[in-house]
């Protein structure tokens, strides 16, 4: 493998955005580690890219063992970017409790151990960029989804204060968190329904582009930047009577 390429771990590199975004780092010349949960998926991935430039490894965030797994991919890529796209989401008005709860696992407790674990990972290791995938969902609560937006904006506040924790520690880690609108994957059934949606190539082009680049937080695309700061202006006894 050649040692001059820059390394990137990718979660959640089986389908979707992860995916679309692993093999554009990798026809970009990055060494990709490729983490995620269907095997079969991954190898799929390594087989389309170009020679040598993938390496999988079955994780799921939601096990204890995925921080020694993910720790152990990272230093087979040499990363110095850590990229994070596992996420579950569901409507559910009827507050089914399954969803709800299999939803804070995936994306509240499978993030906090993915990004912790890389956290600790970059501060022994001489640095490097933590990248997360959240979501405008952050901006505000959605009626029809509580939990995933609730998820997003915890992600976002994550990051924050792993960032403020990095500074005062003087670690040599920086952060981007990419916050999508609707994007046309499977996670919403190819945008269906849905408004605004965006094509997924598009989407993993500026992805790639925001973390290249270093960006500290990046809304994906302009009408969701203007929408979100709208959103972000209506005051919460207005907010709760709009129908979402």
């Amino acid at each position: 493998m050649d040692t001059d390429k820059r390394g990137i771990v990718i979660m959640g590199a089986t389908s979707g955005m992860g995916r679309e975004v692993a093999r554009l780092f990798a026809l970009r010349g990055w060494r990709v580690g490729a983490a995620g949960r269907r095997v079969e998926l991954l190898e799929s991935l390594r087989d389309e890219c170009p020679d040598g430039s993938v390496v999988i490894s079955q994780i799921d965030v939601t096990a204890p063992e995925a921080s020694a797994r993910l720790e152990a991919l990272a230093q087979k890529v040499s990363a110095t970017v850590y990229l994070h796209c596992s996420g579950v989401g569901y409507r559910n008005e009827e507050l089914d409790p399954e969803p709800e709860l299999r939803t804070l696992r995936t994306n509240g407790e499978g993030f906090v151990r993915a990004v912790g674990t890389m956290f600790r990972y970059f501060a022994h290791s001489g640095g490097g960029r933590i990248a997360v995938i959240s979501s405008i969902a952050g901006t505000k609560g959605l009626g029809p989804a509580p939990a995933y937006s609730a998820t997003k904006r915890m992600q976002n506040t994550y990051i924050d204060a792993l960032d403020q924790l990095a500074r005062k520690h003087r670690l040599p880690i920086r952060f981007t968190d990419i916050r999508p609108g609707f994007v046309a994957t499977d996670l919403i059934g190819g945008g269906a329904g849905y408004p605004m949606v965006m094509p997924l190539h598009t989407t993993a082009v500026r992805i790639v582009r925001a973390v290249e680049r270093g960006r500290r937080v990046k809304v994906i695309d302009r009408r969701y930047a203007l929408l979100t700061a709208l959103w972000s202006l209506i005051p919460r006894p207005l907010w709760v009577r709009m129908r979402i």
